[in-house]
């Protein structure tokens, strides 16, 4: 009898030992990760905003309740979770811009007030630091995944034969190779932005490009950057911006929706749509017209391109 008291009383004084050590662990943890996307930051932000309320990590579905979430905008996003396990945890997501154009993104969860039993489960099979490291990991490593593939999604589509109605407008001719197109072009559209200002001249339209000359397999082309004007501009004949104007023309229309890098692909359906149709091209240059500006909008899948390739009056598709 004197031994099983002996040895209830031991117990005793373990338990509360126990209790004393748990007692005084942490009340609180913290964790963060961070990755960094190839991708401006108001991508990364819409992408983590749009699925905050779904949420990236199990940890929030098993064990958390969300409270709170306060959003500003293409800087941080900050969510309050409670359970009965932490009274109080605060998610806080920063997107940083980096020097050539990708983001950083760092995930911290800050986790305060700590209940004794969570505690408990701490000290006797260890904490869940390390678990939740690899979870947010994963969770990043899946929002970069999920960027990409956004980013990446395009359309083309083939509408037919429309009526393009022309008009006046100022350009800028140049010839370029594939590689170093794109600055080119914009290179071509500051210059001629910049006399429209100086001349206090509005566009009426959306900025294209005429093709000269096109070879879809080195991306070399001679090509007449242009912006739509309402009446025709008379130039000073030192300005290296002019004036033009185009017919109306019946034209095959194809429209890509998504990054200006498919429009080698785009131009290759059309022209294979033409020949398909037996319909015959005009001497008429082809172009493309841009329909929104990518600086408002940071994720090329948006960009639309309308692409027309100017046919003969008498060619009837089949």
């Amino acid at each position: 009898m004197k031994l099983i008291k002996y040895l209830l009383f031991l117990l005793l004084i373990a338990i509360i030992g126990m209790a004393i050590y748990i007692a005084v662990q942490p009340n609180d943890f913290k964790i963060t990760e961070s990755t960094t996307i190839n991708a401006p930051k108001a991508v990364v932000f819409d992408m983590v905003s749009d699925t905050t309320h779904v949420d990236w990590s199990l940890f929030w579905k098993e064990s958390e309740s969300l409270k709170k979430t306060t959003r500003f905008p293409n800087d941080s996003i900050l969510q309050f979770f409670t359970s009965n396990g932490i009274k109080t945890s605060e998610l806080k997501w920063k997107f940083v811009s980096n020097n050539d154009g990708s983001t950083t993104v760092t995930r911290t969860l800050d986790a305060d007030q700590l209940a004794f039993m969570t505690k408990a489960k701490h000290a006797l099979f260890g904490d869940n630091d390390e678990e939740l490291s690899e979870r947010f990991k994963a969770d990043l490593a899946s929002i970069d995944k999920k960027v990409a593939t956004s980013m990446a999604t395009y359309s083309i589509n083939i509408d037919g034969i429309t009526e393009y109605g022309g008009g006046f407008y100022l350009y800028k001719t140049i010839s370029s190779t594939g590689s170093n197109k794109s600055a080119t072009m914009k290179a071509q559209y500051d210059d001629i932005r910049t006399f429209m200002n100086a001349h206090n001249i509005s566009a009426s339209g959306m900025p294209f490009t005429i093709y000269i000359e096109m070879n879809l397999d080195n991306g070399n082309v001679i090509i007449s950057n242009a912006v739509p004007v309402s009446e025709r501009v008379i130039i000073a004949e030192n300005s290296n911006v002019l004036s033009g104007f185009m017919q109306r023309t019946k034209a095959l229309k194809v429209t890509l929706k998504g990054n200006y890098s498919n429009l080698k692909e785009a131009w290759t359906i059309a022209n294979n749509h033409l020949k398909e149709q037996h319909m015959e091209a005009s001497e008429m240059s082809p172009f493309e017209v841009y329909k929104n500006d990518p600086e408002k909008l940071p994720n090329p899948a948006h960009w639309v391109t309308e692409i027309y390739i100017p046919i003969k009056e008498t060619t009837e598709a089949l």
